[in-house]
């Protein structure tokens, strides 16, 4: 099985790790978007009174669970026509969609669309399914061959990409006419900078209707829970069925004290907004210097990245920086087109921000 998947990226990256790690003052990491701000005490607080439960938790979550996501998604993003029966809570979204081709019965050897430009575990699902890969941004782009699963990223991870409502609408549809199901990973909507970003499951591009459509959610970049693995799927409630369905089987269940953390980080915005504050000041810096450096940062409009160039191969801008003791992630790990790009991201403690901006400076 592992013949057929790609090299694990972080695992080539190893020499400029060693060599950002040798400067004088340490290495700044910015190559993964791990959180570093500490857990509101709202959600500890909410983890401790849950961890007293004994039992089995259910795969389908708790109705507060549930509620409390119908909630957050009709709040925070505009996201209506939504019930208890439209959610499903996952062990983080990673695992859901590396899973989702194979759970949702993608027969090997059909097609499965991902951004041009990818967060890689797109394409190892595919693969782990036996699925052939097509990378397009556009339905011109995918062709006359019919999909049986399209993935669509806005705000992109890495690029930080938004695509508009006419756009996401003319996915929808085009979809819709052939019978592909839409995965939208909306991990990054909640860190949107610059204009306005749009669930696939908003009226103005689903026109209501969510059949054929599933919102990947995760609170690890927005409530700093990357540790506790939670994440939630929303949408057309016949594919939400039948994923539960395939999950309870395969004993896929969010712990129970998990959830009630869950429920306490969707019922309040305060700590969203807060650390939504702490980033965009972060991205001011880095955005700021990086361009001071003579770098030209593209999309990066919304999410938790800088999608920056130097106009050289990425491998030697990555190097370029790790002489600095500043580590980012190579482009080329989402895609060839990605080849001539960095990805820097905005989680470092703000001491650690300040001494990049100072070496870039």
């Amino acid at each position: 099985m592992t013949s057929a998947l790609p090299d694990f990226p972080w695992d080539t990256i190893a020499d400029a790790k060693a060599l950002a790690a040798a400067h004088p003052d340490g290495i700044v990491d910015l190559s993964v978007g791990t959180p570093v701000d500490p857990v509101d005490p709202v959600i500890r607080a909410a983890l401790d009174a849950s961890s007293e439960f004994p039992g089995y938790p259910a795969t389908v979550g708790t109705r507060e669970l549930r509620e409390a996501a119908v909630g957050a998604l009709d709040r925070r993003f505009g996201i209506s026509g939504l019930d208890e029966s439209s959610i499903l809570p996952v062990v983080g979204t990673k695992e859901v969609i590396a899973g989702l081709p194979t759970q949702i019965g993608v027969p090997a050897g059909e097609l499965v669309v991902i951004p041009e430009v990818a967060y890689p575990t797109y394409e190892v699902g595919a693969l782990l399914a036996g699925a052939e890969i097509h990378r397009a941004d556009t339905v011109a782009a995918i062709g006359d061959r019919d999909p049986v699963l399209i993935y669509l990223n806005s705000p992109s991870n890495p690029t930080g990409r938004v695509q508009g409502v006419d756009e996401l609408r003319a996915i929808v549809d085009w979809a819709r006419e052939r019978g592909a199901v839409v995965v939208s990973d909306e991990c990054y909507l909640g860190l949107t900078w610059e204009g306005a970003a749009y669930s696939v499951l908003h009226p103005e591009v689903c026109g209501g209707d969510h059949t054929g459509l599933i919102a990947v959610h995760s609170l690890s970049k927005v409530s700093n829970l990357a540790s506790y693995r939670a994440g939630f799927l929303a949408g057309d409630r016949g594919l939400i069925a039948e994923l539960l369905a395939v999950r309870k089987h395969a004993g896929m269940i969010v712990p129970f004290p998990i959830q009630g953390a869950t429920v306490a980080a969707l019922n309040d915005d305060v700590h969203v907004d807060a650390q939504r504050e702490r980033y965009r000041l972060r991205r001011d810096k880095l955005r700021t210097a990086l361009i001071g450096a003579g770098f030209t940062i593209d999309h990066s409009e919304a999410g938790l990245y800088l999608w920056a160039t130097r106009g050289e191969d990425s491998r030697a801008t990555q190097r370029w920086l790790a002489e600095r003791g500043i580590l980012v992630a190579p482009g080329d790990f989402y895609g060839p087109a990605g080849a001539r790009h960095i990805r820097m991201a905005l989680t470092g403690t703000d001491e650690r921000i300040d001494a990049a901006v100072a070496r870039l400076s």
